[in-house]
């Protein structure tokens, strides 16, 4: 982290996540943590992005395997291929929080 003032900045977190957020902090590295993870989502690295859209690409692959997701048909589709377009839709291209 580059020498520069830092200001304090207040987030609501849920209590797993706090947990291990105490838990780091006493190696004192959460607010290194936190910043990184910041950095990462605001400066647009595609790490995450691209982490995200691998794990939506798995679960795709996974429902297609399905042969249960296959045979049933609800409305001339099947659950997988609902499931699948639901999935797909989740699918990040542009920056934080794009659909």
């Amino acid at each position: 982290m580059e020498k520069r003032k830092l200001i304090p900045y207040s987030v609501y977190l849920p209590e797993k996540h706090y947990k291990a957020l105490k838990k780091a902090a006493k190696d004192r590295k959460a607010s290194e943590l936190i910043r990184e993870a910041i950095a990462i989502v605001i400066e647009g690295d595609d790490s995450y992005r691209s982490g995200y859209n691998n794990a939506i690409a798995d679960a795709v692959i996974a429902i297609e395997r399905c042969k249960e997701a296959q045979m049933v048909a609800i409305g001339g589709k099947t659950i997988g291929k609902i499931v699948v377009n639901e999935l797909n839709e989740l699918k990040r291209f542009g920056g934080p929080g794009s659909g």
